[in-house]
């Protein structure tokens, strides 16, 4: 479970909210639907949770592979 620290209660509920929809697709379109201000600061709990999630990420043998294949070319 990705956690981060900091966050408003506002922040939680729009990261909650979008942690529910299921495509990244729902999301943007959720974010169209807000109010300018409030757009921008989902953009930014978007970008929190992504990178939260980039984070716990431990397994990169996948990656590994495909960046040696370019640095040998």
């Amino acid at each position: 479970m990705i956690e981060i620290q900091g966050m408003s209660a506002k922040q939680m509920a729009l990261a909650d909210i979008m942690w529910a929809i299921s495509s990244k697709e729902g999301v943007d379109a959720f974010i169209r639907t807000l109010p300018k201000a409030e757009r921008r600061e989902c953009e930014l709990v978007k970008e929190m949770l992504v990178l939260a999630f980039l984070d716990e990420i431990v397994n990169t043998q996948e990656a590994d592979m495909v960046i040696d294949k370019i640095l040998k070319r």
